[in-house]
């Protein structure tokens, strides 16, 4: 019996000395769970307001909330008289050693996160990047994924994206399409633009506006240089691109346009 009163006596100490604080703690961490659960909850509605991405947001907010939730555990640890200064150490040294390991992935998640932010393309934009031009199929944390004109799957490092030059050729809705032509130099040039634009403006994916020009860009001894600007949406760039030359050439034949035969100077020699 007496070994029980001492044990006893022992527990009652032990409360008396620390069960308010294990208490006191037990009550703030109930609490603070709730805080960072309404938190979370509501830096996730205002992502949803600003439109950001939703693969951005569900990795926001668990980073955010396990973050919230270390700094909880800390201070539950110092309410209850535990040093905390080496759990403190401990998680720095271990950020220290990971964000070391993963210097470029942290970088491409650097880059991910400002390209989802700042929105400077979105999915479905043609794009040109680190000489890559392709339609956007999909923009991850780290990388970001094009399709090429070739049908080409390309895949870019976020860092290489963010940090470089971007050209968003889908930001306006339309593009120009930037063609060249030569025709022979005798030929009437009114007569060879009334051709081509009769082509361009019968193409029903070449768009009225902005309206089709055609223009003289280069005079040389034998041809003359067109420039033919048509617009068009960016889901008919190529067929327009690929596909205006040949319609010209046909017609520019049936109209009896010439084409340049380069002229060719014959030298004797006498021996």
């Amino acid at each position: 019996m007496d070994d029980f009163s001492k044990i006893f006596d022992s527990i009652k100490i032990i409360f008396a000395t620390y069960g308010l604080k294990i208490l006191g703690a037990i009550i703030f961490f109930i609490i603070g769970l709730w805080i960072i659960n309404a938190i979370t909850k509501l830096l996730g509605k205002l992502m949803v307001r600003r439109k950001i991405d939703a693969s951005l947001q569900s990795f926001l907010a668990s980073m955010i909330s396990i973050g919230l939730k270390v700094l909880l555990l800390v201070s539950v640890a110092g309410m209850m008289g535990i040093e905390t200064t080496s759990f403190v150490a401990v998680i720095g040294a271990l950020g220290l050693a990971v964000g070391l390991a993963l210097q470029g992935s942290l970088a491409n998640f650097a880059g991910g996160v400002l390209i989802l932010l700042f929105k400077p393309f979105k999915a479905g934009d043609l794009i040109e990047s680190n000489g890559q031009v392709g339609v956007v199929q999909g923009i991850q944390i780290f990388n970001t994924i094009l399709l090429t004109p070739e049908n080409k799957t390309t895949i870019i490092a976020n860092a290489m994206v963010s940090n470089g030059i971007i050209v968003n050729l889908s930001h306006h809705g339309n593009l120009r399409v930037d063609l060249t032509a030569a025709v022979a130099a005798d030929n009437d040039m009114e007569k060879v633009r009334s051709v081509i634009m009769k082509v361009l403006n019968s193409d029903p994916k070449i768009l009225k506006d902005p309206a089709p020009g055609v223009y003289v860009s280069k005079l040389g001894g034998y041809f003359t240089e067109l420039s033919i600007r048509p617009y068009a949406t960016v889901a008919n760039y190529w067929d327009v691109y690929f596909g205006t030359l040949e319609k010209v050439q046909k017609a520019c034949a049936a109209n009896g346009i010439t084409s340049p035969v380069p002229s060719q100077v014959l030298i004797s020699k006498t021996v």
